[in-house]
């Protein structure tokens, strides 16, 4: 019998194998996407302190669209460069969180290089 693969389970255990080469650093920080089926969240995160230094997501009140869609993707994406430079972050490592390169994850990466983030 073939049994139904666990897509969540699935994406956890790329989303570890990843984390164990992706760390970001006060000098390089790491930008986080984390995806549900209602909303789209994005933090840069300081792994050797453990703290986040920024977060947006699609429940901030700038954001105008509410939905986990490609046009809050790109609402995301250049809310969390606005507010990553003004605390003088450039340079990040993208961490798409085990999501395949594609849809809102791709969207919000680009939305946030056209906001001034290098990765």
């Amino acid at each position: 019998m073939v049994s139904k693969t666990d897509r969540k389970l699935e994406r956890t255990r790329r989303h570890a194998r990843v984390r164990t080469k992706v760390s970001g650093t006060a000098e390089r920080p790491r930008l986080c996407v984390y995806r549900s089926n209602s909303n789209l969240y994005a933090q840069i995160i300081d792994d050797v302190a453990g703290n986040t230094l920024v977060a947006a997501s699609t429940l901030d009140k700038e954001v105008k669209t509410k939905k986990s869609n490609i046009e809050a993707a790109k609402e995301v994406g250049a809310l969390i460069a606005k507010r990553a430079t003004a605390k003088n972050i450039k340079t990040v490592v993208y961490d798409r969180s085990g999501y395949i390169y594609h849809g809102v994850v791709k969207e919000l990466a680009e939305a946030a290089r056209e906001g001034g983030l290098e990765f």
